[in-house]
């Protein structure tokens, strides 16, 4: 009895090296990954991953593992759109096309969904607050200003009205005239009380950052510390709201939605083309305003 080649159901099964190939040919028919896409746009533009992160302020080991299509880093799909967005525009191509191979390859874009769950991960547990040492030493010198102001003003008034006083009693205490004298000349009009002198008006002090966020066409969760790393705020902006942060260094922004979000540094407003739905992390100091460059994540 002759024994035949017969062929098992493992015979049939394609190699594990046959199978790795199939995988390089679809990458290949598929084009550059994302973070092959942005790695050779930067060396197209001569930028290094150095300039590229003092650039957006996204940092070193994150633009590293982006470009190796290492996403993990990014602290979320929200915060990796972001960034992607961000790298595009440093290197000079368009984002879009690699935020929707993103979205492709991780299960598409989710449905908007308010943006203080968004960030519930993101969110630090407030610390312990500390006394808050240049803000009530700021406090005390508008108070003893506006003090001194007070007392010149009230000085100045009390001034005008003793003649007046004087001017109402002199009838009463005057000796009546003799015949032939002449009669008593009658009192001068009072003079205008003064207006409140320039001194007396409390300046603003020069010598810190000041930032002023408003919420004009929806709400926006927003993060702010100050330069030691101290959580100032972290909570959402509902429209028409206003939020004021003051440092003697440097004022640390996170914006949810930074579309929605106008931005005043030093009294002066900021001009962006932040979109609707854009995540961005901005840093000002007391020498700004000048535009922050945006960094998500």
């Amino acid at each position: 009895m002759s024994i035949g080649n017969s062929n098992s159901p493992e015979d049939e099964r394609p190699s594990t090296d046959d199978r790795s190939e199939d995988r390089i040919i679809e990458r290949k028919a598929e084009g550059p990954s994302i973070g092959t896409a942005l790695k050779k746009a930067r060396i197209a533009a001569g930028l290094t991953v150095d300039e590229v992160s003092s650039t957006t302020r996204v940092r070193i080991p994150i633009v590293h593992a982006i470009e190796a299509d290492d996403f993990t880093r990014c602290g979320g799909d929200v915060y990796a759109r972001g960034h992607i967005r961000t790298l595009a525009r440093a290197v000079h191509i368009d984002p879009e096309p690699l935020v929707d191979a993103y979205d492709a390859a991780h299960g598409g874009r989710p449905a908007p969904t308010p943006a203080a769950p968004m960030f519930e991960a993101e969110r630090i547990r407030p610390e312990r607050q500390r006394p808050n040492w240049t803000a009530a030493m700021v406090a005390a010198i508008v108070a003893v200003i506006g003090f001194v102001g007070f007392t010149a003003f009230s000085g100045s008034d009390a001034k005008d009205k003793r003649p007046v006083a004087d001017a109402s009693a002199a009838p009463q205490a005057a000796p009546k005239q003799s015949a032939g004298k002449p009669a008593a000349q009658p009192q001068q009009p009072k003079a205008p009380k003064p207006e409140p002198s320039d001194s007396a008006i409390a300046a603003a002090p020069k010598d810190l950052v000041t930032v002023v966020l408003t919420a004009n066409d929806g709400e926006s969760w927003i993060s702010a510390k100050d330069h030691s790393g101290r959580l100032l705020f972290d909570g959402t902006l509902a429209p028409g709201e206003s939020k004021t942060f003051t440092d003697k260094e440097s004022i640390d922004l996170v914006l949810g939605d930074a579309g929605v979000v106008k931005i005043f540094v030093n009294g002066k407003e900021i001009k962006d083309d932040f979109q609707p739905g854009q995540v961005e992390r901005l840093t000002y100091t007391k020498d700004d305003p000048r535009q922050g460059a945006a960094q998500a994540g």
